[in-house]
């Protein structure tokens, strides 16, 4: 049994179904995905997601849409939220990806666990002897997909940013510099994957998943 219920579109009312509306607007549907309906059981949650979620991931911004449904996808795998992992899926198709670079979005993600890991184990240890040794961990995914240096930096960076590894985020901040980004889109893929993280959060704690 679910933690929180779904609240039906027919039984909402006042804001959350002023809010409940401009999301099918948004999103071009007539009934609401259920996740949101998940949210709609408190208010201020609805409003700041679909808010955040209207700025920060499905419109164009300093980021593109189809830069912003990689990064929610990534995402979304990262916290193993399949009504999100679905959605975002669907987002990417929308958006243009193929399924070849959908597996890709993945495949860099799963790759930066990797070096996160490693990095955030380095900087921890608090021993210099390991600043000192090979990382001998290979990673061809960051630069053999077809999705251009650009948008594994910005999956690298915000998966990096919610696994907390220090030495990860600083150096794909400055790898995403070189490649040609500025400051705002690296703040805003920042912002799109905390929303979907924040999205992602709220179903499990909910038990919607």
């Amino acid at each position: 049994m679910p933690r929180v219920q779904p609240l039906p579109e027919s039984e909402a009312q006042d804001k959350v179904a002023q809010t409940y509306g401009r999301i099918r607007e948004l999103l071009g549907v007539e009934s609401l995905p259920e996740m949101f309906l998940v949210y709609g059981r408190v208010e201020p949650f609805l409003r700041d997601f679909y808010m955040n979620f209207k700025k920060f991931v499905y419109t164009d911004g300093a980021l593109t849409r189809q830069q912003k449904s990689a990064i929610a996808l990534a995402v979304s795998c990262h916290a193993k939220s399949e009504p999100w992992m679905e959605f975002c899926t669907g987002y990417c198709r929308d958006a243009g990806w193929n399924e070849q670079q959908i597996a890709e979005i993945i495949a860099v993600a799963s790759t930066n666990y990797m070096y996160n890991t490693f990095f955030k184990f380095r900087d921890l240890s608090g021993s210099a002897l390991f600043e000192g040794m090979p990382v001998g961990l290979r990673a061809h995914t960051f630069t053999s997909t077809s999705l251009g240096t650009d948008m594994v930096e910005l999956i690298n960076i915000a998966i990096s940013d919610i696994n907390a590894c220090k030495p990860c985020t600083s150096g794909h901040v400055d790898a995403a510099r070189g490649a040609g980004l500025n400051d705002n889109q690296l703040l805003e893929t920042i912002q799109c994957a905390a929303t979907i993280y924040a999205g992602a959060q709220f179903l499990s704690a909910a038990g919607a998943e």
